[in-house]
């Protein structure tokens, strides 16, 4: 061996001699993505968290897509299992709604994850988990679907946000950046013509995005209250 070779192979990272499974390979890559974005995972940053090569990964998993999907399920099974059965359904389903919230806030690019493809085994899981809790509360047959998607939109919705929030400004004060958004829906037109957003922009900059949420799922809860028990 040449002077020359024996310095390469110096320079290599050691490979691993534990077994390479699925669940090691998805979660180094829920560490760079929560490190650095979704831009920074490639296999070939993957293989070389992993000191293996990229024919190893390919062998668990095929794409960046597939890969993905993986750690946004991954993720989501997380806050989708059983709850204690002393909790009513009404209270799991406010916890459950509430802990995907947290974990989408907790990860930036699974928002993004999860409203770019709604039919992937993650949003899946949370459809099915909410349709579940639903089921002790008497709505009927028919209206199930609606509501239990009504659900599912809320969750959408506060995922494209937060991804949305994440592209936008990631690296910016949150209320800096509001006061410019607050400005911006000020200036757009005058009080005359939005009466509303001018009087609700001075909450903009400071308000909670998470109890906003929650005033969503109460409001959808109490919603079911009254379609199931009119006065």
């Amino acid at each position: 061996m040449s002077k020359k070779d024996g310095s390469k192979d110096a320079r290599r990272s050691p490979r691993r001699r534990d077994a390479l499974s699925k669940r090691v390979i998805v979660q180094t890559a829920i560490d760079i993505l929560d490190a650095d974005g979704e831009e920074a995972l490639t296999f070939r940053a993957l293989a070389a968290r992993l000191s293996t090569g990229a024919g190893a990964l390919y062998h668990h998993v095929s794409n960046k897509d597939q890969l993905l999907a993986a750690a946004a399920t991954n993720l989501v099974e997380r806050v989708t299992g059983p709850a204690p059965s002393s909790d009513s359904s009404e209270a799991t389903l406010r916890t459950l709604m509430l802990d995907v919230f947290d974990v989408i806030r907790a990860h930036p690019w699974l928002g993004a994850q999860l409203s770019r493809a709604p039919w992937q085994p993650a949003d899946l899981l949370i459809f099915e988990r909410i349709g579940e809790l639903l089921a002790p509360l008497q709505i009927p047959d028919e209206m199930r679907f609606d509501v239990a998607s009504a659900f599912m939109n809320h969750v959408l919705g506060a995922a494209a946000q937060q991804a949305a929030g994440t592209c936008i400004a990631p690296n910016l004060d949150r209320a800096a950046f509001l006061e410019k958004v607050t400005a911006g829906w000020t200036a757009h037109a005058g009080r005359d013509q939005l009466p509303f957003v001018h009087e609700i922009a001075p909450q903009l900059a400071h308000h909670d995005d998470r109890q906003q949420f929650a005033t969503g799922v109460n409001l959808l809860l109490a919603g079911i209250a009254a379609a199931t028990h009119p006065c």
